[in-house]
């Protein structure tokens, strides 16, 4: 199995909407880390985020999981949009999760324009893409899991975690979710 994930960055100190609130991290790590070690996929392929990709990628990485991550545009500027931009030490991790991946030749970088307001919809597409692009590579039988680490509920508008599950429900995949907020 191939693991598409997407999910909820951490909440800005501002947020009107808890959605994952910092002091959830350990509870979301756990629950992937428990997730990944059931499922047992062979590879995992999602963005840099701070939030639901980065923890997704460090427990992927803990468990020697093949990881691939898939940005919109060049990683300074991914950096400072979806990653340090919110409470947390995210730079670091991402730091350290992207000079390993590049090394090992899994960073894609597809270069849209920091102005494209379809960049990040667009990446959940190529997300999707490289997945399937896997299940090839591996000539697994079961194909990809969608992986959707949220609250559960959609934002009325610009919902980029909604777009990427809804995006692999109609590529037939199978979804789970993980959720950020303890009830």
């Amino acid at each position: 199995m191939i693991i598409a994930l997407a999910g909820r960055r951490i909440d800005a100190p501002d947020a009107k909407a808890i959605r994952f609130p910092l002091i959830n991290v350990d509870k979301v790590k756990k629950d992937l880390r428990k997730f990944f070690i059931s499922a047992r996929p062979i590879a995992l392929v999602c963005s840099g985020a701070c939030g639901a990709d980065l923890l997704a990628l460090q427990v992927a990485g803990d468990l020697r999981i093949q990881r691939r991550m898939v940005l919109p545009f060049e990683a300074a500027i991914f950096r400072s949009t979806s990653v340090t931009d919110r409470p947390g030490n995210w730079g670091i991790l991402f730091d350290t999760i992207y000079e390993t991946l590049n090394k090992e030749r899994g960073i894609i970088i597809l270069n849209y324009s920091v102005d494209d307001k379809d960049a990040f919809e667009k990446t959940n597409t190529e997300i999707l893409n490289q997945a399937e692009d896997l299940v090839e590579k591996f000539n697994l039988t079961k194909d990809v899991t969608v992986v959707i680490v949220w609250e559960g509920n959609p934002k009325e508008k610009n919902d980029t975690t909604n777009h990427f599950m809804q995006e692999g429900i109609k590529r037939d995949f199978t979804v789970k979710e993980i959720k950020t907020l303890n009830h």
